[in-house]
This record gives structure tokens, C-alpha cells and sequence, in this order.
């Protein structure tokens, strides 16, 4: 019986999760904002705690690799290298947009994940549903709400994520989209689990080498150097 601990830290959040075979036996989501250094480990062990499951008892370990926040992903993703090589288990990256839709692959729509990318940008991508679950069609990016909504125009899609709340204002004038409540805008326990679980089966796993955090941009702190950074003449 697989056993993974999963977990993501690309949003304001904190989610973790234990699953067996796709099944969540246990899973918390804590609000962290920056902080996620200060959640991740404690959520971990009392999760495990939760699912009666020693540390020793996991099989691989997944952990979102974004797009989000670049402090959030580099946590998650140290963390969950340490683990698997500790453990000597695989690995598994999840995209964290991807985990973000996975609760609405059921819904007849286009599934639309919008996630606040800070500087007034958004990390976005488009799913469509399909007989074997939700397809990618608009790979994950970063763009001016904006440019979204233009993307979108009036189709009827479903969207989802924390942006929404951060721009509401301009993902309010979209015609067709309907906007989920925020409560729904982060990673969650369930979804984890079974992108985990699916990943394995498939034998999509890697080394604790192989997790690579996928940030689209640089971060804040090289945006603002570079801003700040004297002009030099020729």
C-alpha cells in the first residue's frame, strides 16, 4: 500500500496532506503568509501524527513546485528534497495550478486558475476537461489581470484562485466566467493526494534532485536591485 506525504507552499498557504492510494487519510491547510517556513514542518508532523503514520511509513513525497510565491516554493521544495533523500523514496513535483483545478475536473467548463503573482501580475493557466481528467490547454504564465480577461473574452469558464479576490474588480467584467468563493482558492488536502497518487502509478517520479521550483519570473528582490541600479553610461 503507497503512502505519500504531500505537500504544497507556493501560495499564502500552507497545505498538507497523507494519502493512501489516492485516498486523503489526513490533511490540514493553514493560513501562512510569508511564514511558511515557520508552518510547514509542524503541519507536517501533526498530519502524520493525525493519520497514525510514522515518518518512516511514506513511500514518496510530492510537493508543488508552483508557479507562487518564490520564498513559499523554495521552502516546499528544500524541504521535500531533505525528506525523500532521507528517507530514500521518490519524489514527486506537482504543478500547483494543476492542484488548484483538480477539485473541478467534473465540471462541464473550462477551468481557470488564477493565482496572484504580486507587481500587479497573476499566474494563470486554462484546463479543459476530458474523459481521463483535466487537460492543459493554456500552459501556466504570467500576465496583467488585464490580459486574462482579454484572453478569455466571453467564454463560459470556471475560475478559481486567489487572484480573484486580489483583482476582482477586473475579473468582475468577464461576460461568461463564473469566480469561486476564496475559500476554494487554495491547494487542497484531497486534490494533492490524487495528483500524487496518479503521478506514482505512473511512474512520473524523480530524485530529490530532480524537483526544480518553477518560478516564470525573477524574483522581487532581483526586480528591485535591478530597478535600483544606478544606469551606467558608456
Amino acid at each position: 500500500m503507497t503512502t505519500v506525504l504531500a505537500f504544497d507552499t507556493a501560495t499564502d498557504v500552507v497545505t498538507v496532506a497523507v494519502g493512501r492510494h489516492g485516498d486523503l487519510i489526513a490533511g490540514r491547510t493553514v493560513a501562512s503568509g510569508r511564514a511558511h517556513a515557520e508552518h510547514l514542518v509542524p503541519t507536517i508532523r501533526a498530519v502524520l501524527d493525525e493519520a497514525s503514520t510514522a515518518l518512516e511509513m511514506v513511500d514518496a513525497v510530492a510537493v508543488g513546485v508552483g508557479p507562487g510565491r518564490f520564498t513559499g516554493l523554495r521552502v516546499g521544495v528544500t524541504t521535500a528534497k531533505a525528506l525523500a533523500l532521507g528517507l530514500g523514496v521518490p519524489a514527486v513535483g506537482l504543478g500547483t495550478l494543476d492542484v488548484i483545478a483538480q477539485p473541478w475536473r467534473d465540471d462541464e467548463r473550462d477551468v481557470v486558475v488564477v493565482v496572484d503573482a504580486r507587481r500587479k501580475e497573476v499566474y494563470w493557466a486554462r484546463y479543459h476537461p476530458g474523459p481521463a481528467g483535466l487537460v492543459c490547454t493554456v500552459a501556466p504564465t504570467v500576465a496583467p489581470p488585464a490580459a486574462v480577461v482579454a484572453a478569455l473574452g466571453s467564454d463560459a469558464v470556471l475560475l478559481v484562485g486567489d487572484g480573484l479576490d486580489r483583482y476582482r474588480v477586473e475579473f468582475a467584467a468577464l461576460a461568461g466566467g463564473e469566480c469561486m468563493p476564496p475559500h476554494y482558492a487554495a491547494p487542497s488536502p484531497l486534490a494533492l493526494c490524487e495528483l500524487a497518487d496518479a503521478a506514482v502509478r505512473s511512474g512520473s517520479v524523480v530524485g530529490p534532485d530532480g524537483l526544480v521550483p518553477v518560478y516564470l519570473r525573477e524574483s522581487d528582490a532581483v526586480i528591485n536591485w535591478e530597478q535600483a541600479r544606478p544606469a551606467v553610461t558608456p
